[in-house]
């Protein structure tokens, strides 16, 4: 089994106390995103059930420490990880670009540069975040990520209701998004000066659940969750079908989330898995770390 750690929320940043109390109990309850008091069975987290573990961050400081203990329990895993740097109109919590780099830089020479994979995701084009205002961005990170991760996954921000609710809250320098914003199309010359720019650090670029065509531009469709490199890590074959759970478009192989939605609290204004941010910072100052699942959703009786 693949757990994912977690689509849903920032575990290694917010919750890695949890994980690893889960870990060591062997176990942990998922809640159902949309009948959460309903009934699930456990998801065994032991090191014989685990193939690996895929983390999904924008901050894995608090859960490095942690990495020492799952490589003596037998656990292999990689990472996704966010790195953006938008302007805190955009993401209001996320890490300063410069500490985020810094410890990317810190997990990749922990974990090996195959296992750190970058994120710049989802790419928006608004009026504190253009065309131009991109290629810096991208160009300052990579020439800081040199040797540090060998694929960079992009994607272009989808049309969500909430957030499109979130995107025309009002912030402070006029932010809105520019025409186009949800068009893939708009994006097709950035992603070809991105993947001219990445091949002069030889790392590869792949999309994540977009329905542009990019391969004229040596872009390929990924897998976040990605069996061939799944099976790269573990040095052996594994045979993973499409997880059907996910959206037509995500390449993704099948996989366990852990995670709970309405607990991230980054409020980053893009966020499909968070519905409403007061809650979500509720739920996260009410976890209990001790508890079998990340949030007390279920009837004592559920357990």
């Amino acid at each position: 089994m693949i757990i994912s750690a977690s689509r849903r929320t920032d575990i290694p940043c917010f919750y890695s106390e949890w994980l690893m109390n889960r870990i060591r109990k062997g176990f942990c309850y998922v809640p159902n995103p949309l009948y959460p008091t309903q009934k699930t069975n456990p998801v065994s987290l032991k090191p014989e059930d685990v193939e690996i573990i895929v983390f999904w961050t924008r901050d894995p400081e608090p859960l490095i420490k942690y990495l020492p203990e799952l490589d003596r329990l037998g656990y292999r895993y990689y990472f996704q990880y966010t790195l953006l740097g938008y302007p805190s109109e955009i993401d209001s919590k996320s890490p300063s670009l410069g500490q985020a780099i810094k410890t990317f830089c810190k997990l990749s020479d922990r974990i090996g540069k195959e296992k750190v994979i970058w994120r710049y995701d989802p790419i928006l084009f608004s009026t504190i975040t253009d065309y131009q205002w991109h290629r810096r961005q991208i160009k300052r990170i990579a020439n800081r990520l040199k040797s540090k991760t060998e694929r960079l996954v992009i994607s272009f921000i989808d049309p969500y209701r909430k957030t499109i609710r979130r995107l025309k809250e009002e912030t402070k320098n006029n932010f809105r998004l520019l025409p186009g914003a949800f068009d893939p199309e708009s994006y097709k010359e950035l992603a070809g000066w991105i993947a001219k720019e990445m091949r002069k650090i030889d790392v590869e670029v792949v999309t994540c659940s977009e329905s542009a065509d990019l391969s004229s531009y040596g872009i390929g469709k990924g897998k976040c969750i990605d069996d061939e490199l799944i099976s790269r890590i573990l040095g052996r074959k594994i045979i993973y079908k499409k997880d059907p759970a996910q959206r037509d478009l995500c390449g993704c192989t099948t996989s366990k989330d852990i995670g709970a939605t309405n607990t991230c609290i980054l409020g980053c204004k893009y966020c499909y898995a968070i519905d409403n941010t007061e809650v979500a910072l509720k739920n996260f100052k009410e976890h209990d770390v001790d508890y079998p699942s990340m949030v007390k959703w279920y009837p004592v009786e559920a357990l």
